[in-house]
């Protein structure tokens, strides 16, 4: 076997951690791939052999790629989730079986990345995103993230505990009851698809927030409040003809169906047996990209 070849051997051992980091990172599923890729380059070009902690090394490579990708995106809004034309932009969901993801999913997923925390993410800077992610949900230390970000280790600390604040206050840890996080989804189901506005309400947190992501194709929506939230599920439950029960990004969560196809993957955070938000994924393009096989029967 050659020197390349038991490279790429120990690479793929690293993939599925570089995979989350960049996933976090990018909340892009595609955009992860190609900068664990651009890592494996990277590699390529280096004197591995001179690398001491090749994971290490290339958790700090993968970190690096993305503030790059982050930072050449367009100009960052002030408010991420809208642009200027009222567009929704959410994060790539993570769609599993509902019985529990497979081990590749699993990997993907671990730290309890829900949707609540990705979105959470992209409100965030890069160099905030960056030192929070490989800090606090990956124990790198501030001493290697500094270099990455061009700041000194005690600067590199404090967006991390800037960001740390912005999660904690909106994005906290997930109930890990998933049996009773499906009782509040599918309660919801169930009142939306008979039009009952008041158990609608009733399962829904006074300040409910809904977002929809339409991409280019269909139209965004954002709502807050439960009457308004409410509203739109009914609507909404009238166009889908089956909801498939599935785990988004590890909670339970919807994939709607409509002729055959999916029209939608629904993330639900619940707090205090409420839901506080609702992200949905209308946009056809991405939809098709998603890999769904989890919501076929």
């Amino acid at each position: 076997m050659s020197g390349m070849e038991l490279l790429a051997g120990r690479f793929e051992e690293h993939r599925p951690h570089l995979r989350a980091v960049a996933y976090r990172m990018l909340g892009s599923l595609s955009e992860s791939e190609d900068a664990v890729q651009e890592a494996w380059l990277k590699l390529g070009r280096s004197d591995a052999a001179a690398v001491e902690n090749l994971g290490g090394w290339l958790t700090t490579v993968v970190g690096r790629v993305c503030l790059d990708m982050l930072r050449s995106r367009t100009a960052r809004r002030e408010d991420p989730l809208h642009d200027e034309a009222g567009q929704v932009r959410l994060p790539d969901p993570v769609v599993s079986r509902a019985d529990g993801p497979d081990p590749e999913r699993e990997a993907l997923l671990a730290d309890s990345v829900g949707m609540a925390l990705m979105v959470v993410l992209d409100t965030l800077s890069p160099a905030e995103r960056l030192a929070f992610v490989l800090h606090d949900l990956f124990a790198v230390p501030f001493e290697e993230i500094a270099p990455v970000l061009g700041r000194s280790a005690a600067t590199t600390r404090q967006l991390a505990s800037r960001a740390r604040r912005r999660v904690q206050g909106a994005a906290p840890a997930p109930d890990p009851d998933r049996a009773r996080l499906r009782s509040v989804v599918d309660a919801f189901l169930a009142a939306s698809r008979s039009g009952d506005l008041d158990a609608l309400v009733a399962v829904l947190d006074p300040e409910v927030v809904a977002r929809s992501d339409g991409g280019t194709l269909r139209p965004s929506l954002f709502r807050r409040g439960a009457a308004a939230v409410a509203s739109q599920a009914i609507t909404f439950a009238r166009i889908a003809e089956a909801a498939r029960p599935v785990l988004v990004n590890g909670t339970p969560g919807v994939v709607a169906m409509a002729q055959g196809r999916a029209v939608s993957v629904m993330a639900f955070t619940v707090r205090d047996g409420r839901i506080t938000a609702l992200d949905i994924l209308t946009d056809p393009e991405r939809l098709a990209r998603l890999d769904l096989g989890a919501a076929e029967v």
